[in-house]
């Protein structure tokens, strides 16, 4: 029998953290059902917060806020360290067995959607560690074999004698530029989907591949072949928050105004002062050798948008740079709900084929202010209740009007191969400042929002001017961009 796992996603702004300590508060009442569960911890699901201070930058809930609720994996990680999918997976599970066994539910929270789709699915993430240790006796996939034996000199010295510390992309571009070249020779699906300044997940890939020698690529196709590819490693309960548009846009713009009150601009400063500090060390054995200081924390939202006014401060630049925060908040909660419903939501329908093992409710939270109690909160917790006491649930569509229309699940794959070539990077060529320095995107709609943006049509035009654009260059259906694909 599964034990119980509770998760709650959605996007920045709907109240998540609130309902994650309400249930805690309300599970630490009394016992439920024959196995006694009582009392709740939750597990933060947030790639930003896991970094120690930044509280304003990573909207982290104030210790007051938490109400005496355990919150696990949030502030433990410093500015500059990489925490990838994987090992966020590996820290979950431990906590979620312990509380398991002191009969507590877990409850998972976060914005990253895609690590919290990795806890409720196992075998979709190719590990070093589940591969074969390496020894003469283990034979190299053929086709991977010619591919190395194909390798230019430096390349294949490279592949044998790969970093123990993957390289910044910052601080040596050419050490990341060239292990990525190495992995789109060696695992072309792979290497097409992480951007080569993701050289954490990059020399993971490769290590994989040292390792097991076997692609990555097929070790996660044989994991989709499997029957146990889809089920989930608990009975759980996913609640999306979710407010439409007209009401969450204002919200998240206030947010951003409360932000910027609240000291936002002190932490930027703090974390470029850090990255600075990091540049100019010149001991190779500091921690700061080892950290990348343009991913992780520094891909928050803020960080970018106001680098301009740190370096010229003035009114109007702060202007632009608060609307730019503003933009690219909105655009990142689209992509949040893009996600649940393009990857979760199918990864949901295909293991609920046999068996409903994964539930999942959307719970209406537009108005936050005058509807939460009976449209959140009461909801959530009468599901809740029924799961640990093993009644039937209510049907998800049933609890509103817009669960009935978002709760359509969409046609996809849920195969972990094809959600990889899905989420392939392309090159723009307009926008890549020379060959060794690719701009890559992310197909798809963040594709379409590069060539439609005021940066890249600006460049476009500029190189059309200059009449660098030949015949044989393959445009973009609307003539905004050209493309090579990675």
């Amino acid at each position: 029998m599964l034990k119980p796992l509770i998760t709650i996603c959605g996007t920045t702004g709907v109240g998540k953290s609130k309902l994650a300590i309400e249930l805690a508060l309300h599970l630490a009442k009394k016992q439920f059902g024959d196995q006694g569960w009582r009392g709740a911890r939750v597990i933060n699901a947030d790639s930003m917060q896991v970094y120690k201070g930044l509280d304003v930058i990573t909207n982290k809930v104030s210790q007051s806020e938490m109400e005496g609720v355990d919150h696990l994996l949030m502030g433990f990680k410093d500015p500059g360290e990489q925490y990838v999918v994987g090992e966020w997976v590996e820290d979950s599970l431990k906590l979620i067995n312990e509380m398991h066994q002191r009969k507590e539910v877990p409850i998972v929270v976060g914005g990253t959607s895609y690590w919290i789709q990795h806890l409720i699915f196992p075998n979709r993430l190719a590990k070093p560690n589940e591969a074969p240790p390496t020894s003469d006796a283990l034979p190299w996939n053929p086709q991977l074999r010619d591919a190395i034996q194909a390798l230019p000199d430096n390349l294949l010295t490279l592949f044998e004698n790969l970093p123990r510390v993957p390289p910044s992309a910052k601080a040596d571009p050419d050490a990341a530029f060239q292990l990525h070249s190495l992995l789109l020779l060696l695992d072309p699906p792979v290497g097409q989907r992480w951007h080569w300044k993701d050289t954490r997940k990059v020399l993971h890939s490769l290590t994989i591949i040292r390792t097991a020698r076997r692609r990555a690529s097929d070790i996660i196709a044989q994991q989709a072949e499997s029957s146990t590819a889809s089920q989930p490693r608990f009975r759980t309960l996913c609640f999306w928050l979710f407010a439409e548009a007209s009401y969450l846009e204002p919200r998240l713009d206030s947010r951003v105004d409360d932000m910027i009150e609240k000291g936002l601009l002190e932490e930027i400063r703090e974390l470029r002062r850090i990255a600075d500090a990091a540049t100019q060390a010149t001991d190779s054995e500091s921690t700061s050798a080892h950290n990348d200081y343009t991913l992780g924390i520094y891909q928050a939202i803020g960080y970018k948008e106001f680098h301009n006014f740190l370096d010229n401060p003035s009114d109007n630049i702060f202007k632009e740079s608060v609307e730019r925060m503003k933009i690219s908040t909105r655009q990142y909660a689209k992509k949040q709900i893009s996600w649940i419903r393009n990857k979760l939501m199918p990864a949901v329908k295909e293991a609920n084929a046999q068996a409903d093992t994964v539930s999942l409710y959307l719970l209406d939270a537009a108005e936050v202010d005058q509807r939460w109690e009976d449209r959140v909160q009461k909801p959530a917790i009468d599901v809740t209740e029924k799961l640990l006491l093993g009644e039937s649930l209510p049907d998800p569509r049933s609890l509103s009007q817009v669960a009935r229309d978002l709760l359509n699940i969409p046609d996809k794959s849920a195969n972990p191969l094809d959600v990889l070539q899905a989420r392939k990077k392309r090159q723009c060529e307009i926008c890549t400042p020379q060959g060794d320095r690719p701009f890559m995107v992310e197909e798809g709609a963040e594709w379409e929002r590069h060539i439609h943006s005021r940066a890249h049509k600006r460049l476009h035009a500029r190189v059309e001017r200059l009449g660098q654009l030949g015949d044989s260059n393959n445009i973009s259906s609307n003539a905004t961009g050209t493309v090579t694909s990675l």
